[in-house]
């Protein structure tokens, strides 16, 4: 049986990937192990899907000024010998790996030990982590065309992300009654502001609120503790702090979504062909990921953005109407997307390359 190592962490967005990739790994017969951080979000998460997980050190590699940077460095070696030793115990066929500072000891060790590693590139360009794996790699995936132009020509593909395939599994009449919605034709709106939500899109969705419902029906995920029930009352509005296992069905009954622009979530919504209004991190608040990955889908017309600095009421109602009117459109351009079919451009690099 073929053994694989997955590796990644930090963030959501490093581990749902490599979960999306699960079944397929399983239908080819590979036997899953895991690596990642003792403590990071990717242990619960990978441990819910019964695969075997182990932690190693790892220490965050950072572009300023910080205390930490004089003990991280030693966290990272210590992961490394970790890492070697249990590549060395799994004695896995490949070594697949989504990112983030966990990554970094775990990529470095499988190359010590002549694991081929493939990675996966989310965002347009690589950040610190991945630009220290990248030169161990036989592979580097990528979600965006610009991407291609950062990463060394004979080990890049344009890949897409990997969805999770329950996405696509979605039911509507379900939906409908989670949200206490009836089935009376108006268009459904998605507001998607992260796991802890985003306090401007919150206010400026709640601002026009009153003659959205005219219209339409609002499902909004507003994250956790950003619940006002002083809105509850309005028929046709619904919000939700956290939603897991109902998200497929949310999606199947949305019309457009309204997000920020993490890679992973905007990939879903090209993967579901849901037209978006994306509303990315101003470059204040993050290094600019964001900006340039909803440029990019504005760019191939999959998507409308609102640059958070220009974010009102009526350019938020104007946006809508725009993207609900043109539905159609943006629909056929993901529909010829580039980026299709990740799941099996991922599994076929892994098969090839594997020992």
């Amino acid at each position: 049986m073929k053994k694989i190592v997955l590796t990644g962490g930090g963030t959501a967005g490093h581990v749902t990937p490599n979960i999306a990739l699960l079944p397929k790994l399983k239908e080819k017969g590979y036997d899953i192990y895991y690596i990642g951080s003792h403590n990071g979000i990717e242990k619960s998460l990978v441990q819910a899907q019964g695969i075997k997980y182990y932690g190693v050190e790892s220490g965050k590699l950072r572009r300023y000024f910080d205390p930490k940077n004089f003990s991280d460095p030693f966290k990272v070696l210590k992961g490394i010998s970790q890492a070697r030793k249990l590549i060395k115990k799994i004695n896995p066929d490949i070594l697949f790996s989504k990112g983030g500072f966990v990554s970094v000891p775990v990529v470095l060790a499988a190359k010590s030990r002549k694991v081929p590693v493939i990675i996966h590139e989310s965002d347009i360009t690589p950040g610190l982590a991945n630009k220290i794996c990248i030169p161990n790699s036989v592979k580097v995936c990528c979600n965006f065309p610009e991407t291609l132009s950062y990463l060394p020509p004979d080990k890049a593909v344009l890949t897409g992300s990997p969805i999770r395939s329950e996405l696509f599994s979605g039911d509507r009449e379900k939906a409908l009654k989670f949200c206490g919605f009836e089935d009376d034709g108006k268009p459904v709106i998605m507001v998607i502001g992260g796991s802890s939500g985003s306090v401007i899109i919150n206010n400026t969705l709640r601002g026009v609120l009153p003659e959205l419902v005219k219209e339409y029906k609002v499902i909004h995920l507003c994250g956790k503790g950003k619940a006002n029930h002083d809105y509850d009352d309005y028929k046709g509005y619904v919000q939700f702090e956290y939603i897991s296992e109902e998200l497929k069905d949310l999606f199947a009954l949305t019309d457009i979504v309204i997000s920020r622009a993490g890679a992973n979530a905007i990939c879903e919504f090209l993967a579901l062909r849901k037209p978006n209004i994306l509303i990315p991190l101003s470059a204040n608040a993050s290094r600019g990921d964001q900006i340039l990955n909803a440029d990019s889908f504005e760019n191939q017309g999959f998507s409308k953005v609102i640059r958070e600095e220009n974010l009102s009421n009526l350019e938020l109602l104007d946006t809508i109407k725009y993207v609900l009117n043109n539905k159609d459109k943006f629909i056929e351009k993901m529909a010829n997307a580039q980026q299709k079919n990740s799941v099996d451009i991922i599994m076929d690099l892994i098969l090839k390359y594997s020992k």
